[in-house]
């Protein structure tokens, strides 16, 4: 018995002690992390003290810069950085030089990005047939377009015609760059490009902080300050929707999600009431003698 007992006390103490061997390992390899994370915390701090601005009122006879240069010199004085719009029609451009020390408008570029998409969708398209004009230089590819050049040949219009496909896209990348071109100087020229956004720097943390979590206007509706997101984290075609408009949304998204929730728990409620025999017998009495059988 004494034998046994001691057996089973030298196994206890060999399972102890390679536990605590394997917990110590387990610690040393959180502390490294917990380390690691902390670092990069410290050096990525700079880039948490933006704030988004939304809503930014129109006044008459100033620019959405001015306005916006305005209000944070008188509100935010002591933590305001100097501001400078940069002169791009793209809005991931104007972001990522943000997290500088600036603040910058943002341009309403959908149309002009949905150009971009068009030109990469068409340069696509001419890659993949240069190289198919590459393995078979015997055969120019060719793909078929619908247009009515000739008005009396109304059998092409229906039909479509065979074009080269290499001069056809080489066309149509040229005919895109005009438009893309033509858009960007109609965005930097036409006030009403510039939407009523603004991403803000501040010298510190502490106030964006206090920008960011407080009401900057008497008006609700206005001036609307949260934590910037990170560049991939920004759906920039959303940054044009008016406030209204977005409100709006997010109730009719809550309310049909309400529905679906609500609606969907009676059917699950009644099938569950017909689970066993007491509650079929209960719902439909008339099966009251199946039920007994």
């Amino acid at each position: 018995m004494l034998t046994y007992a001691w057996r089973m006390f030298s196994d206890v103490k060999h399972f102890l002690r390679i536990n605590c061997q394997k917990l110590f390992l387990t610690a040393k390899v959180l502390w490294i992390v917990s380390t690691y994370k902390l670092i990069m915390l410290i050096q990525n701090m700079h880039l948490y003290q933006g704030v988004v601005v939304r809503n930014v009122p129109h006044v008459s006879g100033h620019s959405i810069s001015d306005t916006v240069d305005h209000f944070f010199q008188t509100n935010h004085p002591n933590h305001y950085i100097d501001h400078q719009v940069i002169q791009t029609s793209f809005s991931f451009i104007i972001y990522s030089r943000y997290l500088g020390t600036f603040m910058q408008a943002v341009y309403n570029a959908n149309k002009y990005s949905k150009l971009v998409r068009k030109r990469e969708r068409v340069r696509n398209w001419l890659d993949y047939n240069k190289l198919k004009f590459e393995r078979h230089p015997d055969r120019r590819p060719t793909t078929k377009v619908i247009h009515l050049i000739n008005p009396n040949d109304w059998i092409s219009w229906i039909c479509g015609k065979r074009v080269d496909s290499i001069e056809y896209y080489e066309q149509q990348i040229k005919e895109i760059d005009k438009r893309i071109a033509l858009e960007r100087q109609r965005i930097l020229k036409d006030p009403k490009s510039i939407m009523p956004v603004a991403f803000v720097s501040f010298n510190s943390r502490w106030g964006a902080a206090v920008c960011a979590q407080t009401q900057q206007s008497r008006n609700p509706t206005l001036w609307l300050t949260n934590w910037a997101p990170e560049p991939r984290d920004v759906y920039w075609q959303n940054l044009a929707i008016p406030f209204v408009s977005l409100s709006i949304r997010k109730l009719i998204v809550s309310l049909t999600v309400f529905a679906l929730v609500f609606f969907y728990m009676i059917p699950i409620a009644f099938v569950q009431s017909l689970a066993n025999l007491e509650g079929l017998e209960r719902v439909a009495p008339f099966l009251r003698a199946v039920i007994e059988l």
